[in-house]
């Protein structure tokens, strides 16, 4: 006796395609809808269960909802000359309203009972224009790369600027002690002490806010430069 028609609606109903490469672990979504008004029992198998992880692999559908089974394709060497002949058949079976075990329900289930639908599984590799975009990523790659070395190469004149603003520092020190030792003796021979040190004072501090403010012009003007190149 031929089994009853499938009641499940299968999305995709015919074929579950992989997509590589297959070094990793592939997924396909098989998504079970139940549109009758009766619970129904679903359990799925494969030809190859060594090579796939079906999550969840049996359950039961509520009237009115559906339910996404993730199969999972484990990771293997990919022979394009080979043809997948793994198969995967959604077994089902209306629910028994007294059904306590489902263990038990599948066991004593009468074929004429039980429905079935079968998907073939199909391998694909990515297709030739997808590696033709993942080539025309690599020299930005490269110019990533590039960018990088130009980053350091900044990097190290700002340092160098850095070394140059010390050794200005150091010798508008310098400079200062000499200005404040001829001004003392200046002071000391006219005898106005107290507004030679003001002016010394004032001296000193705006000699300090240049070499300030050089440093600062430094360091804008790296920091353009860097934010320049990064925006290229």
């Amino acid at each position: 006796m031929a089994r009853p028609e499938q009641v499940l609606v299968l999305e995709p109903q015919h074929e579950l395609k992989f997509r590589g490469p297959f070094t990793d672990v592939v997924t396909a979504t098989l998504k079970l809808t139940n549109p009758t008004d009766r619970n129904v029992c679903f359990k799925v198998k494969t030809t190859a269960p060594r090579r796939y992880c079906v999550r969840p692999n049996s359950g039961i559908i509520d009237s009115g909802t559906s339910i996404n089974v993730s199969v999972m394709l484990q990771p293997f060497d990919y022979d394009p000359n080979e043809k997948s002949k793994h198969k995967f058949m959604v077994l089902s079976m209306l629910a028994p309203y007294d059904m306590t075990d489902m263990e038990s329900v599948w066991k004593e289930a009468k074929p004429e009972e039980l429905m079935d639908s079968k998907l073939r599984c199909a391998f694909e590799m990515p297709l030739e224009n997808d590696k033709a975009t993942e080539h025309a990523a690599l020299p930005k790659s490269s110019s990533a790369s590039l960018d990088d070395g130009e980053v350091k190469k900044i990097m190290e004149e700002y340092k160098r600027l850095q070394a140059d603003a010390q050794r200005l520092r150091e010798e508008n020190k310098q400079i200062r002690e000499n200005d404040g030792l001829r001004k003392r003796k200046l002071t000391a021979a006219a005898g106005v002490s107290s507004h030679s040190s003001v002016m010394a004072s004032l001296s000193t501090r705006d000699e300090g806010l240049s070499t300030r403010a050089l440093a600062l012009c430094v360091l804008f003007f790296v920091i353009g430069v860097i934010i320049g190149k990064l925006a290229l």
